[in-house]
């Protein structure tokens, strides 16, 4: 995957929005809805909300093929997969078989195929290009991520209210929270507040 850099822009229902890293394309795709509560974080409403999702960077797949209906269910189930099994893992407790089952599907279509311009040494996906083979592409990706060394690096973010999971790739290995301007900051914040309240 040309997964040069992850990330995006989460925006809260109630206000505001924050630039999330979650360390992986596949748990970024993770963080686009979900079901019951998470229903109001929903970003893929409609198959055009897929290939816009997709075709952002890093992976930039454009969809040569109209994203079906079809697609767009496989898409919901498979970012539901990929975030039981994230949790599971940063809780380390076994992983869900029906979310193994279900990435192991996705990923065993088609995926993307790498090819390199002719005019100069960028790369792209070769066409056609369909969002099956993005979602091949995307449960691919968690495979390794679960299945290679960064496995016991996939961590919950650390605020008791904020089920935000993500990839600890810094060097120490000491990420803590999904990212500082949101539930870093909230936890200085109410620290500050404990000591001053304890102060004579």
């Amino acid at each position: 995957m040309r997964a040069s850099a992850t990330g995006r822009v989460l925006h809260d229902p109630k206000g505001g929005s924050f630039w999330f890293d979650a360390g992986a394309v596949c748990l970024d795709f993770a963080h686009t809805g979900g079901e019951g509560r998470y229903a109001v974080f929903e970003a893929l409403h409609t198959p055009a909300d897929l290939g816009e999702w997709l075709a952002q960077p890093p992976l930039a797949a454009v969809t040569t093929v109209p994203v079906t209906a079809r697609e767009l269910t496989a898409a919901k189930a498979l970012r539901q997969a990929i975030w039981d099994a994230a949790h599971a893992q940063a809780g380390r407790r076994p992983l869900p078989a029906a979310a193994v089952a279900t990435i192991n599907r996705a990923a065993a279509a088609a995926p993307l195929v790498p090819e390199l311009a002719a005019a100069d040494t960028t790369a792209g996906w070769a066409p056609p290009v369909r969002a099956t083979q993005a979602l091949s592409t995307l449960a691919r990706e968690m495979i390794e991520l679960l299945s290679g060394p960064l496995s016991g690096r996939i961590r919950e973010c650390a605020s008791d209210d904020c089920p935000l999971v993500f990839v600890d790739s810094s060097r120490p290995g000491a990420r803590r929270w999904c990212a500082m301007e949101r539930c870093g900051n909230r936890h200085k914040l109410r620290a500050l507040r404990a000591r001053r309240a304890t102060d004579p």
